[in-house]
């Protein structure tokens, strides 16, 4: 039986993903997170096998929380399950060490293929944010988001900005110095080519970081 921890900030898609999993033969939700720090305690008291990984939370968000649990838990797989389709996020999150990545309208078929090939060893990325990526790289003239251009850690830092961290919040979440935050936020800036945290929050906004939804 395949233990599985979901962890969505929003209770009514824990509900959705808990239903589906319902319906995969061999797989057993033991508990639900919503939040990355949460995440990280779920991991540590129920051991379970399997994650289901929002992406942007409260706190230190998907990033963070699927990178420590990859480096601290090494039995336990992580798949992101997001609404963001876009070929930024996956390979960020695959070289943090995510074994999957599927959006939030994938059906009970996807997800039951996704945790057989993860818990089997593979990689498993929705087709079409698979085709997104291959198609981005297969076009050497094509314009590419500015957002490709940023670290993990860069990504990250600009995720949380755009969500109303101040730098010292940020910094507290991370475990890292204000100085540090500030000189990686400033990196940021130059590579989008923005002057301020509004200026960042409507490149954000374009470029599919943020959901506009969540900042009106």
């Amino acid at each position: 039986m395949i233990r599985v921890l979901v962890v969505d900030d929003h209770h009514l898609i824990r509900m959705g993903l808990c239903g589906l999993l319902r319906d995969v033969p061999g797989v057993v939700v033991v508990s639900e997170a919503a939040s990355g720090e949460e995440a990280l305690d779920r991991v540590r008291g129920d051991r379970p096998d399997l994650v289901l990984m929002d992406i942007r939370m409260p706190g230190m968000g998907g990033i963070e929380a699927t990178k420590r649990i990859v480096l601290n838990h090494a039995q336990v797989r992580v798949i992101i399950v997001t609404a963001f389709n876009d070929d930024v996020y996956p390979s960020k999150l695959l070289k943090a060490g995510a074994a999957g990545y599927i959006t939030k309208n994938a059906d009970t078929h996807e997800i039951a293929q996704a945790i057989s090939m993860v818990m089997a060893g593979s990689v498993y990325v929705s087709p079409s944010i698979a085709q997104l990526m291959v198609v981005s790289g297969l076009r050497p003239g094509q314009e590419s988001s500015p957002l490709a251009q940023l670290s993990q850690r860069e990504l990250q830092i600009a995720q949380m900005i755009t969500s109303g961290y101040r730098a010292a919040e940020v910094a507290g979440i991370l475990n890292i110095s204000p100085k540090t935050i500030n000189a990686h936020k400033y990196r940021i800036y130059e590579k989008l080519g923005v002057g301020n945290d509004v200026e960042l929050t409507l490149a954000a906004v374009k470029y599919g970081l943020v959901d506009p939804s969540e900042i009106l």
